[in-house]
């Protein structure tokens, strides 16, 4: 506290100075004005160094922003960490055919010579709610399938039933338009049920929604749950995942 009040008076000292300085302009002899010209540009271009620092940092999404968009009704909403928070490694280039990213979301390819790449970067977009997001590029593609895998936590299935809807939120930006699949899988005891919506990605916002009424799982035993993203024809595209939410809510009973 002591040391940001002392930072404050030398602060207030500069200003003055150059306050002065700028009424002692209009005496000076052209050799000293010169000078003080000098002075004042160099400081000028430190102060605008900073100034764009602090607007490009401040514009951008909170580093493990929560912030999210929720349907009416929702009881349970959620974004990965890999869309909040910083990954290390930031990328694989090429990616292998198993890329865990963190805890939750792992990559998976079935190509011979890989040419994919996957990294996260910083969201930039004044309309972004998460502060990262996903980059995936394909460039050769000999292989059959890309798929982005991210599991659910413990929220998710705690008294998960076929009362539900869960709901997939994607804000994506990709070269060109690619569909892909959105599986929705749930394991209880020892069997998996699955579930399956198609997107087409392109520029802004898509939805994947899963009535879970259509499946016959046992709620008692709901142990696990997890989403696939199937890329379809990924070769010579990239896309940028910038963000990806999940959310719960009851169905509307008829």
């Amino acid at each position: 506290m002591v040391g940001r009040w002392l930072d404050r008076l030398r602060q207030k000292a500069r200003l003055a100075h150059w306050q002065a300085e700028a009424r002692r302009g209009a005496t000076l002899d052209p050799a000293a004005l010169r000078q003080l010209r000098a002075d004042a540009r160099a400081l000028r271009r430190v102060l605008d160094h900073v100034t764009d620092m602090a607007d490009e940092r401040l514009a951008l999404p909170a580093v493990g922003s929560e912030t999210l968009r929720r349907v009416p009704l929702t009881d349970w909403a959620w974004r990965p960490r890999l869309w909040r928070l910083p990954l290390a490694p930031q990328g694989h280039a090429p990616a292998p055919a198993r890329t865990v990213l963190d805890g939750e979301c792992a990559l998976f390819h079935d190509c011979r010579d890989s040419e994919v790449m996957v990294r996260q970067v910083r969201n930039r977009d004044p309309g972004d709610l998460a502060a990262f997001g996903l980059r995936i590029e394909a460039l050769g593609f000999d292989g059959g399938f890309l798929s982005l895998s991210v599991r659910l936590p413990p929220e998710a299935i705690a008294g998960l039933g076929r009362g539900h809807l869960i709901r997939a939120d994607l804000v994506a930006d990709s070269e060109r338009a690619q569909k892909a699949l959105v599986w929705l899988n749930i394991e209880h005891g020892p069997n998996t049920d699955r579930i399956a919506a198609e997107i087409t990605l392109g520029q802004g916002e898509r939805a994947a929604e899963f009535d879970l009424a259509h499946l016959a799982f046992d709620e008692r035993r709901v142990s696990k749950a997890w989403v696939d993203l199937f890329f379809e024809a990924p070769r010579m595209n990239r896309v940028v995942l910038r963000d990806l939410t999940f959310g719960r809510r009851p169905r509307a009973e008829l």
